[in-house]
């Protein structure tokens, strides 16, 4: 399989890559070279995300089979939109760039795995960071998960050591809450997941999650620690109410264009290329075999050159195994809220 390699360019030059990307009047031709230099920064962490969940995936047959598992290189808008709200970040030192995504059953379980990497001296990648939003979670919007960050070593392919990558932990509930935030955040119009938008939206969502750390037992969203569960319960009806939340995410749906011809022989769909339209409220999805990894990197930077020029598309790339388990993985990107729709009436529901 054909990965890109890590840039020739020194960190330096690709630290001024990020720097120009997020400048309100950058020249045309330094653009066009940033952009270039950004894409193929971020297209070299696909080698290091894939080795790092093949162990994953070994990991978890001890597990729940109905573990999801996926990969993805964060968009571009997204890393030039933090870069902006993180003025001493570099796109050299970005840690998510490469993500691995695993929800779990239950908390006993992400606490396992989160063991059984902390806890593995064999285990040859760096952590380097740790976000523990289960047992601290977000105040401001409720977010709870749990992440790992790794500087990543390979002896064989040393060019890649020092790539840095995240893990995020979590349980259903916690993945069903985080995906419907990014849903209804595309939907409204609004960066929800960035904690920007308007407040009542930020409330609700915080409040849900607040409902849903009592019943899994975690620690409580701090602005809300407060409320008792049956008080907490209460204010989420309350907002609910206010927003007509139940009303508007019923409301979403979506014709979901997928690739129906079976792939030729050998070229089975190990990355997909999800597009959302989310004007149109149309999704389409790309299959592409390992092999044509590069084609898939081309087409996805083609397609948020679109974004840039103005139109309302959310592309990513990611690989989640089979074609079925998308919409598990990345609910969001299909504008599928209904799982948790159904949670927000139970917790609203007068019993």
């Amino acid at each position: 399989m054909s990965f890109s390699k890590v840039p020739a360019e020194s960190k330096s030059k690709i630290k001024k890559a990020g720097q120009i990307l997020i400048e309100s009047n950058p020249d045309t031709i330094e653009l066009t070279w940033a952009r270039d230099l950004a894409n193929r920064w971020r297209a070299c962490h696909a080698y290091p995300i894939n080795t790092f969940q093949s162990t994953l995936r070994s990991k978890l047959r001890a597990y729940s089979k109905d573990a999801i598992v996926a990969q993805r290189l964060k968009r571009m808008p997204t890393i030039i939109d933090k870069l902006k709200r993180y003025p001493s970040m570099q796109l050299t030192t970005m840690q998510d760039i490469g993500g691995i995504r695993v929800v779990l059953r239950s908390l006993p379980e992400v606490k396992k795995l989160v063991n059984e990497y902390k806890k593995n001296s064999r285990f040859i990648h760096e952590l380097v960071d740790e976000n523990n939003y289960i047992e601290n979670p977000r105040s401001e919007d409720g977010y709870r998960s749990w992440h790992l960050i790794y500087k990543y070593r390979n002896k064989r392919n040393p060019d890649y050591d020092g790539l840095r990558l995240e893990l995020q932990i979590r349980t259903r509930l916690q993945h069903l809450w985080a995906t419907a935030v990014e849903t209804m955040g595309t939907f409204l119009g609004q960066a929800l997941k960035s904690r920007q938008g308007e407040q009542e939206w930020l409330d609700f969502f915080a409040l849900t999650s607040a409902a849903f750390a009592h019943q899994e037992k975690t620690p409580p969203i701090p602005r809300f620690s407060n409320l008792t569960p049956m008080g907490t319960l209460a204010a989420v009806a309350i907002a609910e109410s206010r927003l007509g939340a139940l009303e508007k995410m019923s409301g979403i749906s979506v014709a979901i264009q997928l690739i129906q011809k079976k792939p030729s022989a050998g070229e089975g769909g190990a990355y997909h290329l999800i597009v959302l339209n989310s004007l149109e409220k149309t999704v389409k999805v790309r299959a592409y075999a390992k092999e044509k990894f590069n084609q898939a990197m081309a087409d996805y930077s083609a397609i948020e050159k679109e974004v840039v020029e103005g139109k309302k598309l959310e592309p990513v790339l990611v690989s989640a195994g089979p074609i079925g388990n998308l919409r598990k993985a990345f609910p969001n990107f299909f504008l599928d809220i209904n799982d948790f729709t159904q949670k927000v009436r139970n917790l609203v529901s007068p019993k």
